[in-house]
Formats: structure tokens, sequence, C-alpha cells
């Protein structure tokens, strides 16, 4: 049996350090997101956008640490997959939000 063209050729794979690095970033992340809102340091608008801050900063430590995506010429059609998914969910939440918006205003207003 021939191994040498496995489904697995031109992945990046971490090593444990990376994936330990991510697991720590990731912990630090969801304690400083828990914190925020068990001590109340943050209240209302503040703690959204420090909260969705570090969600954001954990979505990307996911992709690099354990996706493994980056700028390799290997993970170029994976990155322009989740660029394509995130636009797509972009566009149909977005859009989703817009309507019901404008069908609560058109509701409110008779």
């Amino acid at each position: 049996m021939d191994h040498s063209h496995n489904a697995h050729s031109g992945e990046g794979h971490g090593s444990l350090g990376s994936y330990m690095t991510g697991f720590v970033l990731s912990v630090i992340l969801t304690v400083a997101a828990f914190g925020l809102v068990m001590n109340g340091t943050l209240t209302g608008q503040n703690a959204l956008f420090a909260i969705a801050g570090l969600a954001f900063v954990q979505i990307i430590v996911h992709l690099v640490f354990f996706l493994h995506m980056n700028t390799s010429s290997a993970q170029r059609w994976n990155v322009t997959a989740f660029a394509f998914t995130a636009l797509t969910a972009v566009i149909v939440i977005g859009g989703t939000l817009w309507v019901m918006h404008n069908v609560s205003m058109n509701m409110m207003s008779r």
C-alpha cells in the first residue's frame, strides 16, 4: 500500500507547543470575558464592545492555532473558502437584521 499520497498532503499540522499556546490563549481570553461580566468592570455598551473584541480575538486564535489557517500557498483555498463563508454569513445575518428592523419600524408607525 502506497502512503505517499495521503489526503492531508500540503496541510500544516501544529506541534504540541502550538496547540498549548492556542489553548492557553483561549483560556485567557475566556477568563477575561467572564471576569468582565462577573466583576462588573464594564457595563452597558462598553462591556458589549469589550466582549465582542475578545470574541473576535478568540476566533483568530482558533483559526491560527487549531485550524492552522495562514497565508501560505498551501492554505490559499482554505482561506478563500473561509472568507467566502464569512462574507455570506455577514450578508445573510446583516440582511436579516435590516429586514427585521424595517418591518418593526413599519409596523410601529401604523
